[in-house]
């Protein structure tokens, strides 16, 4: 089935095209719906396909050499993912879960180079979109080098307020499942010590947990515990 001009044009990433370039990228795109819990795609798998998630949340999790499972990254709505074809890779290099049911478009990845030639403003947005993956895995590297456990994973809920808050009464709401074990593999720490750090923030009032739920109540203590410069060791 066609995918509507009218129904994707909100996206960032079609924004600025002209309606003959979105015409000719989306005559190729196939709509696929992912429930909670379901693979995409698999680490090692052939990159046969590139997505754009319109709906829904992602994680994105490799498994480590050593046979650590971490997420390396959770995809918003509006996010391009999957696009090995553009990093040079023949695989995917995790594997995208859906955390929420999702839903996305689909492209094969043996049309990305006629696409980028084509359509300028998707090479760019891809550029931007590596760019960006770059600074998030860079600012990951320097907290888990230099900050003590406690601001990591502040930093981490900070990170996912901006990207997926959903702002309620009370606070702001993680609108997608999201449990303590998620945060301890996005954080390269253990979940006994996430879950004594929530805790510890569920007594201050700063979170509101709950099975897969996390609600924060004051986002400015947060960021003021996230900012701070104590040290300890984990």
């Amino acid at each position: 089935m066609k995918v509507a001009r009218s129904l994707v044009r909100h996206v960032p990433l079609f924004d600025k095209m002209a309606d003959d370039q979105l015409d000719r990228l989306l005559a190729h795109a196939v709509s696929r719906r992912a429930p909670q819990g379901s693979q995409v795609f698999k680490q090692g798998q052939p990159a046969r396909s590139f997505y754009l998630l319109l709906h829904g949340h992602l994680k994105v999790m490799q498994v480590t050499s050593d046979g650590q499972q971490i997420i390396v990254r959770v995809v918003h709505p509006g996010d391009l993912f999957g696009f090995a074809i553009a990093l040079q890779r023949s695989d995917y290099p995790g594997t995208a879960v859906a955390a929420a049911d999702s839903v996305m478009l689909a492209w094969p990845s043996d049309l990305w180079p006629s696409f980028v030639e084509h359509i300028p403003s998707l090479a760019v947005s891809a550029m931007q979109t590596v760019g960006q993956r770059l600074e998030e895995a860079h600012t990951r590297i320097r907290e888990m080098s230099t900050e003590e456990v406690e601001r990591r994973v502040a930093h981490t809920v900070l990170r996912l307020v901006d990207k997926a808050g959903l702002h309620e009464k009370r606070g702001i709401r993680i609108n997608f499942p999201i449990s303590r074990q998620d945060i301890a593999e996005m954080t390269g720490t253990t979940l006994h010590t996430v879950s004594r750090i929530f805790s510890a923030w569920e007594a201050k009032g700063l979170v509101e947990g709950g099975r897969q739920k996390l609600l924060v109540l004051d986002v400015v203590g947060l960021a003021a515990l996230a900012d701070s410069t104590r040290r300890e060791t984990d």
